[in-house]
């Protein structure tokens, strides 16, 4: 096993190659729907009609993205069956807010 990929398992706290590529799968659907997503509800919620300058259109959709993004990777990983995994994140983000 090279050193790339053992730092990978510390990082990721993982003991296979099978469970970190799971984890990056995951991790990169969660991210991809989670755009597609955000933008959807963005725009059939309407939000550009309240909000006319660019910049704080875009910082506005940035913070929904986030909390998108939290709900579907938890979603996701509940269907690979790593919701146990997953749940450290969420609780990390929750604690940020300081939920």
């Amino acid at each position: 096993m090279n050193k790339i990929l053992k730092k990978l398992f510390l990082f990721f706290k993982v003991k296979s190659v099978k469970h970190l590529a799971k984890i990056f799968i995951i991790f990169g659907l969660a991210g991809s729907l989670s755009l597609y997503l955000s933008e959807y509800l963005y725009d059939l919620f309407n939000f550009k009609k309240f909000i006319n300058t660019y910049i704080v259109n875009l910082f506005f959709k940035i913070i929904f993205l986030i909390f998108i993004y939290q709900f579907t990777l938890i979603s996701i990983a509940i269907i690979f069956g790593e919701f146990k995994y997953f749940i450290k994140f969420f609780v990390k983000f929750l604690n940020r807010l300081k939920f």
